[in-house]
Formats: structure tokens, sequence, C-alpha cells
């Protein structure tokens, strides 16, 4: 059965590689491309199943819950959400009957190292969080760092293992990074890059180095088709690929 979808933030980069994406998929058709100042109605998304949501931080959860009034499930790749505007789209959903799927990051690779990264961090005792982007990102850390640094910190804290090992005691210009629920996480904006993320991991005598690289807007692509195809009839709020993917 073909999958109806429309855009929202279809102008801008992230939002018109998801238009071509669909229209190259054999199951979906585009029903809608919406951007900035256009009314996200029924009618205006154009009886789409399934709204893909990618815009700016402070537009994102107005857009949300109001696919999700429109009647149709949402996925969404903004970054920027915090547990109570999650909870408003919970909440959203579950009442109307509907799904969403928000990801901090819809590469597969990303998604693995997450994964891959919260399952060996409980084993060393250093770890820190390196994400890198072009300088055209708007937040800092990325929604990605973000979810990585906290998934790290809850593994770490449930299988008792302490702080790493940290001598710093003046750092007045924040050299030592972002803390995320104690986790060090330092930002890079250069020209060139698209978007990289690397946690690094450290006992005596050895190090772990896990990495990935999105060098393209092409590298989203596959984990957006892949919600789109799994959000319908899951119900409320699914945060991430984990669940989708399996792990």
């Amino acid at each position: 059965m073909t999958i109806k979808v429309a855009v929202v933030g279809a102008a801008g980069r992230m939002g018109a590689t998801v238009c071509e994406a669909v229209e190259a998929a054999e199951d979906m058709e585009l029903t809608a491309r919406l951007d900035a100042g256009d009314p996200i109605l029924s009618e205006s998304l154009g009886g789409a199943d399934v709204a893909v949501e990618f815009s700016v931080p402070s537009a994102s959860e107005a857009n949300t819950l109001a696919i999700l009034e429109a009647g149709a499930d949402a996925v969404v790749g903004t970054t920027g959400w915090t547990e109570e505007s999650l909870g408003r789209v919970r909440e959203t959903a579950e009442r109307l009957g509907r799904s969403a799927v928000i990801a901090p990051n819809y590469a597969l690779s990303a998604v693995l190292v997450m994964s891959f990264a919260e399952k060996a961090a409980p084993y060393f005792e250093s770890v820190e969080v390196l994400e890198m982007h072009h300088p055209n990102k708007v937040d800092a850390p990325s929604g990605t760092a973000i979810s990585t640094a906290s998934r790290i910190a809850k593994a770490r804290a449930e299988a008792g293992v302490p702080a790493g090992p940290d001598a710093t005691q003046t750092d007045p210009d924040g050299a030592r990074g972002a803390r995320i629920d104690g986790v060090n996480v330092h930002a890079v904006r250069l020209r060139g890059l698209n978007a990289h993320e690397q946690v690094m991991l450290g006992n005596p005598g050895e190090q772990l180095v896990i990495r990935q690289d999105s060098f393209d807007r092409s590298s989203f692509m596959p984990g957006v088709l892949l919600a789109v195809r799994s959000v319908r009839g899951r119900g409320g709020l699914t945060w991430g690929l984990d669940s989708i993917m399996g792990l």
C-alpha cells in the first residue's frame, strides 16, 4: 500500500532532500511541501498518512502538534527537544490515537554509535564525546551528542561506575567543553564538515574510539524512510530509532 507523505520544512536543505527521497521511494507518494508560514491542516497536508518535519527548534513542537491534530502521524528530525516538550507530544499523540517518531539522528550509523557507546561506557574509566558539524548549524552541542552523553551517563550510573578522572581545577574559557549529565561534550564548527561524532573511551593502557561520519544529507534518508514506514500504528511517542531497528 502506498504511504502518502507530506514534508514540513520542505524549503530547507534537509526538507528538500526528504522530498527527493520520498519521490524516489516506490511505496510512497509526496502529497504536500510546506514551509514556514504555511498552515498545517489536513487539507494542506494533502491527506497525508505521515508528515515528516524538519524545521527549526523554535517551531518544531508547534508543527508536530499541528501535524497530529491534522490527523497524520509525525516523523520529526528537528533537534532541541526537552522532556517537557516531548511529554506534550506524547500526550497529544495518545489522546488522538496517533503516532510520532522523534529522533536526534536518522543516520543509521549514528544510531549504532549511540547504542555501541552506551554498551561500552560502563567498562571504561574515562569517556568523552566530540561532535563536529558545518558552521551553519544553529545549536551546540548537537542533539545527537546530547543524547549520546545522556545514554552513556545513564549506563554508567546503573553500573555504579564513578565519574572519570579529571584533575582540572581552572577552566575559565570552557576548554573542557559542556558537561551533559557529567559527560564532557565538545562541539566543533568547521567549514568543510557535514555531521560527525566521535566517542572516546579510555582505560589504563587502552583506548576505544567509536566514530561516525555523515558526508552528505543523503545519509539520513534511509533512517527517515524507515521511520515513515514504521510509525503508523505504533501509538504515542517513539524516541529514536533504536526500537525500530531492534537494538
